[in-house]
C-alpha cells in the first residue's frame, strides 16, 4: 500500500501517464468479421435488411433509439450515428456474408483518464450467436487496450436488460455495482448496471479470446469445445 507524507494511503503514481488518442476511423480485420467506421451510405442497406430479419421490436427495447419501422427512420438515426465523434460507431461486418450485420460504438470517450465505454451495441439476428459476435467484441476491446492505451473499459446497460448483462459477463468484464434512477429514457426510468474490465486484466482476456477462437475449439458442425468463461477460469487458476 503506498502512502504519503501524512500517513494517508493513496493510489498508485502513474509518472509516464499522458492521454491517449481518441478512437479513429479504423478497420479492424479478424477470421469472421471486420469492423468499419459507420457510414450510412454504404452499409444503410445491410443494416436495415439485417435488422428487419428480427421477428418484432424487442431487440430495441433497451436501446435509445428504434425500433424503425421506416427506412426512412432508420436512415435518419444512422446518418447521426455515422457523424457523431462521441460515440464513434462502427458497422459489423460479416466475412462469410460479406455485408454488414451489427453496430456498436466507443462512448464516453475520457482520454484525459484513459476510460472508454462500449456502447450502443445493435447485433442483428444474422450476428447473435456466431463465433463473430465473439470476435467483434474480441477487435474492439483489443484497439482499445493494445493500440489506444486506455485503462479502463466500460459496460453500462439497463438493470432489468438480463442478456446484456450476461453478455458482459461472458466476455469477462467485472460486475461494479448499480447506479439507480441513472437516466430517463423513452420515457421510463433506468437504474444503470456497471461493469468493466481493467488494463492489467487485459492480457488474460486477451489469451482467453484467442484460445476461444482457435480453429480446435470449434467442431464439424462449428459448435464451440470450451466455453470461454471456462477457458478463462483454467487460465486464472494456472496465475
Amino acid at each position: 500500500m503506498t502512502v504519503n507524507q501524512y500517513g494517508q494511503p493513496i493510489g498508485d503514481a502513474l509518472p509516464d501517464w499522458s492521454a491517449r488518442p481518441r478512437p479513429g476511423d479504423v478497420v479492424l480485420k479478424g477470421q469472421y468479421c471486420r469492423l468499419e467506421p459507420l457510414d450510412a451510405d454504404r452499409h444503410g442497406r445491410d443494416l436495415y435488411e439485417a435488422y428487419a430479419t428480427a421477428p418484432d421490436g424487442r431487440d430495441w427495447t433497451y436501446m435509445t433509439g428504434g425500433p424503425f419501422l421506416c427506412r426512412d427512420g432508420f436512415d435518419a438515426y444512422l446518418r447521426a450515428a455515422a457523424q457523431s465523434p462521441d460515440p464513434k460507431h462502427y458497422a459489423i461486418i460479416d466475412l462469410a456474408l460479406g455485408k454488414a450485420v451489427a453496430t456498436f460504438s466507443l462512448m464516453r470517450i475520457d482520454p484525459a483518464n484513459g476510460v472508454i465505454e462500449v456502447g450502443n451495441v445493435a447485433f442483428s439476428p444474422l450476428l447473435k450467436q456466431k463465433t463473430a459476435a465473439t470476435e467483434a467484441q474480441f477487435l474492439l476491446m483489443g484497439y482499445v487496450f493494445g493500440d489506444l492505451g486506455y485503462r479502463r473499459y466500460e459496460w453500462k446497460c439497463d438493470s432489468l436488460n438480463a442478456p446484456s448483462r450476461k453478455a458482459a459477463e461472458r466476455l469477462g468484464f467485472s460486475f461494479e455495482g448499480i447506479f439507480r434512477q441513472a437516466i430517463i429514457y423513452k420515457g421510463r426510468s433506468r437504474d444503470t448496471a456497471w461493469f468493466s474490465v481493467i488494463d492489467k486484466e487485459w492480457p488474460l482476456l486477451k489469451e482467453a479470446f484467442e484460445l476461444w477462437l482457435a480453429a480446435d475449439n470449434f467442431d464439424a458442425g462449428n459448435r464451440q469445445t470450451r466455453r470461454l468463461e471456462d477457458i478463462r477460469q483454467v487460465l486464472v487458476a494456472k496465475e
